[in-house]
């Protein structure tokens, strides 16, 4: 006998609108929709003008005044000591004469950016590039510089920008990690994964790094041919059983949670990873314009068309490492020997696939809601490293130059300034927390209101630190 107040019809809708919410719930909770309590208010705080980032990173710290910082005094005062700038400080303590740069200025595009003849392409987006010219860094170290870059501290064990956007705003896709890493082919950066770690986040918005340069873009994704279906399937619901099992026992570790869902990711991207890494869709003229077809440049190339291909299928943050570790031979941009040779070798691999990136994102209608940033850890002194005849640059903090492109920024325009020499910012110097503060904000976030409480302290990408550069925005 049915219920008085219970007819056939109210059940079926209750039953029906009742799995509908659960599953609303749950796809609000993944896509960051809900509250966490975690987190000071809802994300994003205000309307963004940037749906996701590609961030390419030049480990080995870039020159400035030998690709996008003109100084016409340097040429006046070419092997002289540099005076009037009280205390000199470098990295090695060694500091030689001024050098003019080792390539050749033009001006481009109708803003008439200043770049060097190491870029002939880059050259040819002068148009879309937004400039600081007044970056400031705590560090003249590699590693602590590069972390710094890369996660607001010069020591590790903290959350990496894309780690904070992936705990931040989430995922768009399900088929693909939130943020991942394309390491240059040649090598990992010093500090390797630390670069890109979730730090104290939880373990799943740790960055995904694929293996460059090699058949499988992520190890150990494809099932071996010899374990059956069947046999792979039992495997899985044991495992099933006993991660439930310590679950229940151990509620306080999120370890446990982010490696299930690694395997679920992992079962989905067996097949979105194959597809997202097979240009066999991409037109010949494409990838040219990238310079797949180059032997030198060819494989960093793939990175900066995999880069595009990723954010198209709703990568949140891809990060793009155009350089590796330190020695020898050199595979970053370290110019202590001979700047001309190393910014050479280093510029090839980065200046076609990223102009050709920046070209394709725009004639696909992506760059309007794509922010594509270029840094490197610090700039390089604008005099030798020794005094004599030496060719090479020491570590430079004090000032160096970082570049945006795409949603929310004003195009063809320089933000601050250098001094004469490129020594130290005759204004505005931007720091690495205002920087991140900015690309937060072109992202909907409130750099101060994005936290995660961790051993007493509501921890943000910035520390206490940072300020919006208003100025770059459009």
């Amino acid at each position: 006998m049915t219920h008085p107040l219970l007819t056939r019809r109210k059940f079926l809708d209750d039953a029906g609108l009742g799995l509908g919410s659960i599953a609303l719930t749950w796809l609000m909770a993944r896509d960051r929709l809900l509250a966490d309590e975690k987190q000071a208010g809802e994300i994003p705080h205000f309307p963004p003008k940037a749906k996701r980032v590609i961030h390419i990173f030049s480990p080995g710290g870039v020159s400035q005044v030998d690709t996008f910082d003109y100084k016409p005094e340097l040429e006046r005062l070419d092997g002289m000591p540099i005076s009037g700038k009280g205390e000199i400080d470098t990295f090695f303590g060694k500091p030689g004469n001024l050098k003019k740069s080792a390539f050749k200025f033009a001006q481009h595009g109708q803003s008439g950016q200043w770049i060097s003849d190491l870029f002939p392409h880059l050259a040819t987006c002068a148009d879309d590039l937004t400039f600081i010219k007044s970056m400031v860094t705590k560090s003249s170290s590699h590693q602590p510089a590069g972390f710094q870059m890369n996660t607001g501290f010069t020591m590790n064990g903290f959350p990496s920008l894309g780690a904070w956007l992936s705990y931040g705003l989430g995922t768009s896709n399900e088929e693909l990690p939130a943020f991942v890493v394309l390491p240059d082919p040649r090598g990992l950066p010093n500090g390797g994964s630390n670069n890109w770690s979730q730090g104290f986040l939880p373990a799943q918005h740790q960055g995904v790094a694929f293996q460059t340069g090699k058949a499988d873009a992520i190890a150990h994704l494809e099932t071996p041919s010899a374990v059956t279906p069947a046999h792979r399937q039992k495997g899985l619901d044991a495992l099933l059983k006993m991660n439930r099992r310590f679950a229940e026992t151990h509620q306080e570790d999120d370890t446990l949670l982010a490696r299930v869902r690694s395997y679920e990711l992992a079962a989905r991207m067996q097949v979105s990873i194959p597809e997202a890494v097979n240009f066999r869709d991409e037109t010949a003229e494409t990838q040219k314009a990238y310079g797949l077809d180059h032997p030198t440049v060819g494989a960093s190339a793939r990175n900066y068309l995999l880069a595009r291909r990723l954010v198209e299928r709703g990568v949140r943050f891809v990060q793009i490492f155009n350089g590796g570790a330190l020695g020898s031979p050199r595979i970053s941009w370290d110019a202590h020997e001979d700047v001309r040779m190393n910014h050479t070798d280093q510029g090839l691999l980065l200046d076609q696939p990223c102009a050709a990136l920046l070209k394709d994102l725009k004639q696909r209608g992506l760059l309007k809601d794509t922010l594509v940033i270029w840094s490197t850890e610090f700039g390089r002194t604008p005099f030798t490293e020794v005094k004599g005849t030496a060719l090479g640059r020491d570590h430079h903090p004090h000032v160096f130059t970082v570049w945006m492109a795409g949603a929310g920024l004003k195009p063809g325009f320089v933000y601050g300034q250098s001094d004469e020499l490129g020594y130290k910012p005759a204004e505005k110097p931007v720091t690495v927390y205002d920087f991140h503060a900015t690309i937060l904000h072109l992202l909907g976030i409130d750099h101060e209101r994005l936290t995660y409480y961790h051993n007493g302290i509501a921890r943000r990408l910035t520390d206490v630190h940072g300020h919006v550069v208003r100025e770059v925005l459009a």
